[in-house]
């Protein structure tokens, strides 16, 4: 049974990953404003506390982050950097730190998501931040050190997702949340690395 720290394990993917690993793993949940394990993962030194306090763990999850929706034409710099600063150097920083931390042959699995490849109105910065984070995780399949792995797990529209996104995504058909869980089973028991496991697409 192997130590996998979660963060983002409050949030609906996180719940899912949670729930897909119990009873087979030591689960490690982390939560940015909830639970008894928390982190401001776009903080380096918040990171560095998170892995001090808990230890070397055998896997490391990422299910978090923001990114800004709107229309390009009216979209800010400030508002641009917000996907920028959040999902994608908050996921980097947990792997450019937590790789320290993380048992030789673990893995790290982050997360993307549809608008990489299949991109919609308003979501412009969605997808520069999942597109860069598997950009990212592909170059860090071949420079990471001990046997680690790092793979991306990239889900549709979620079912639970579809009041406060549905919107944005048109036509899109939904997956639930325990299939996207599964992914992530696959990144952490599987032996691949470097790769993006599309669920729903």
């Amino acid at each position: 049974m192997s130590k996998v720290l979660i963060i983002g394990a409050t949030g609906t993917i996180g719940r899912a990953v949670v729930g897909a690993l119990a009873g087979r793993h030591d689960v490690v949940e982390v939560g940015a404003t909830r639970g008894s394990h928390r982190v401001n993962f776009k903080d380096p030194s918040d990171v560095t506390r998170l892995f001090e306090s808990i230890g070397r763990v055998g896997h490391v999850v990422t299910a978090a982050g923001n990114v800004h929706f709107g229309s390009l034409a009216e979209t800010t710099v400030a508002q641009f950097w917000t996907g920028l600063t959040d999902k994608l150097m908050g996921q980097v920083n947990v792997v450019l730190i937590g790789q320290a931390w993380v048992n030789d042959g673990g893995s790290f699995t982050l997360t993307s998501g549809i608008t990489a490849d299949q991109p919609v109105r308003d979501g412009t910065n969605a997808a520069t931040v999942n597109k860069a984070l598997e950009g990212f995780a592909l170059g860090a399949s071949i420079d990471l050190k001990r046997g680690l792995r790092i793979n991306v797990v990239s889900p549709t529209m979620l079912e639970e997702s579809v009041p406060s996104f549905g919107p944005y995504f048109p036509g899109f058909d939904p997956v639930s949340s325990s299939r996207v869980g599964l992914a992530y089973v696959r990144s952490i028991e599987g032996g691949d690395t470097g790769q993006v496991y599309r669920v729903g697409y």
